[in-house]
């Protein structure tokens, strides 16, 4: 159901953030998992949980897109990297925190819980500006200066960023209405190829199916499930804030080749342990050991970079149904990998993480191939050099 409605808010995101703006898509957003944590947290039928659940995916697959197009559309080129991990971070540890109050709270409980981060953001909304550029495209020039000032410091010149921002945004406004089939158009045929193969690869190198069905994991290698989450919770931690100062400091793409290096070792290693049947202790240990460094790799690149480029290669007129596209393919692949895990871990415990590791062996050749460096290029650049139609 969380994946079912992940794709319902991946068809909505693009037209509310474009409709309503990123801020009022926020306000949105927090209602549907207020609304889902309540659903969760007293419900007394099935079916209520189930719709919790579902108004919880609404929820994540919006953010999914406009937490990410409004960070890299509000930050400038030298930090949008690190505040964009940042973002990461954030979710990455607030799972290790769920993980470790979850082990100790009942579920009702944690679902209350839940409930307070949306509330606060609720309130701190009202401090927090529209996005600059999503004012400009709109026609608010007076309010796209004065925002763009307040977020650059009252003493910075923004003449020249303004300037630039104008004059993309007037130029990609020519070039065609913002509908969904634009975006088959041949000029956007790298965009797109980047961004969904990205997309695909977060979600078939395992993600789904190490997150959903860590207990499983953990029972078939004989490793304590509270030991196992407070590991986790550990690796979470340390890997997300090592991927902060990773991401400012180093290159995207190079990243992501090592993020796909790391998740295809640690899926070799959990799938290997497997074959040790006669060697309890050896099998926990190797599952254990693959399963926190397929999270401390993915962490460090996998995890946030897609999202960044998926926020920062499409020009402002497909950016609402290219992001839509983008989201409703990570949904699908979420769901494709969540529904058969436990059909291939039947099948074989070992293959099942082989094809993980393969996934993300060709994920690497993908990245080294395909996907462009973005670092240190403002978003009108990164759209020209790889849009057809503007070189």
């Amino acid at each position: 159901m969380l994946a079912v409605g992940g794709m319902i808010g991946a068809l909505m995101s693009g037209k509310t953030a474009d409709y309503f703006g990123h801020r009022t898509t926020m306000w949105i957003i927090n209602v549907f998992f207020i609304l889902g944590w309540l659903a969760i947290a007293f419900t007394k039928v099935s079916w209520l949980l189930d719709l919790g659940r579902l108004l919880q995916g609404i929820g994540i697959a919006l953010t999914s897109y406009v937490g990410n197009i409004f960070i890299a559309e509000i930050t400038p080129k030298n930090l949008r990297g690190g505040l964009m991990s940042l973002n990461s971070w954030m979710i990455g540890s607030g799972v290790a925190i769920v993980y470790l109050i979850g082990s100790v709270v009942k579920w009702r409980g944690l679902a209350l819980i839940g409930s307070i981060p949306c509330l606060l953001q609720i309130l701190c909304l009202f401090f927090i500006p529209e996005s600059p550029r999503w004012l400009v495209k709109n026609g608010r020039e007076k309010e796209f200066e004065g925002v763009l000032q307040r977020l650059r410091g009252k003493k910075a010149d923004i003449s020249p960023e303004a300037a630039e921002i104008k004059e993309y945004a007037e130029f990609i406004q020519l070039l065609s209405e913002n509908k969904f089939l634009d975006l088959f158009q041949k000029k956007y045929a790298r965009p797109i190829t980047v961004a969904v193969g990205l997309m695909i690869l977060t979600q078939f190198s395992g993600l789904t199916g190490y997150t959903f069905y860590m207990t499983n994991i953990f029972v078939l290698a004989g490793i304590s499930s509270e030991a196992g989450y407070v590991t986790l919770a550990a690796v979470k931690i340390l890997s997300t804030t090592l991927a902060i100062f990773l991401i400012v400091k180093s290159r995207r793409r190079t990243l992501l080749m090592v993020s796909a290096g790391g998740t295809c070792l640690g899926s070799l290693l959990t799938g290997f342990s497997f074959l040790l049947q006669d060697h309890q202790f050896w099998i926990s240990v190797l599952a254990l050991t693959g399963v926190s460094v397929y999270f401390v790799s993915f962490n460090l690149g996998i995890s946030g970079i897609p999202w960044i480029i998926m926020s920062e290669i499409f020009p402002i007129n497909v950016k609402g149904s290219a992001g839509s596209l983008c989201v409703l393919i990570f949904w699908i692949s979420s769901w494709a990998v969540s529904y058969t895990f436990n059909f291939l871990l039947e099948w074989s415990s070992t293959g099942t993480f082989i094809i993980f590791a393969a996934v993300s062996a060709l994920g690497f050749l993908f990245t080294v191939m395909l996907v462009p460096e973005t670092k240190g290029r403002s978003l009108e650049e990164i759209q020209a050099s790889v849009t057809s139609v503007l070189r």
